[in-house]
């Protein structure tokens, strides 16, 4: 059975960074195209960073420059290092695995002074 568990969030002060890390069960991540999306509160969930199996990267406009989405292929991880953090970036962080689309349970970003 597949299971992603995100960890890493927490609360940060703007400009500061943090990583988040996605932990899979029951696949290899790095045989699959992985994401992580982003839930406001109040907002549509939306979409943030990719990485295929190959290794190719996207980034949406709004984190490009900020954010950097990886894999660790040794601890079966996807990674999303986040830097210079705005209050606009707070909310729950999801990774998904893109096919067949399962979603790990979120962790919580809060960026506040």
């Amino acid at each position: 059975q597949v299971q992603l568990v995100e960890f890493g969030g927490g609360l940060v002060q703007p400009g500061r960074s943090l990583r988040l890390s996605c932990a899979g069960s029951g696949m290899i991540l790095s045989r699959y195209r992985m994401s992580w999306y982003r839930q406001a509160p109040g907002k549509q969930r939306e979409w943030v960073a990719s990485i295929t199996a190959s290794g190719l990267r996207t980034h949406a406009d709004s984190v490009k420059d900020r954010f950097a989405i990886s894999r660790d292929n040794t601890k079966n991880t996807v990674n999303l290092q986040m830097n210079s953090l705005k209050p606009e970036d707070t909310a729950v962080y999801y990774c998904k695995l893109e096919t067949p689309g399962s979603w790990g349970q979120g962790t919580q970003v809060t960026v506040s002074s």
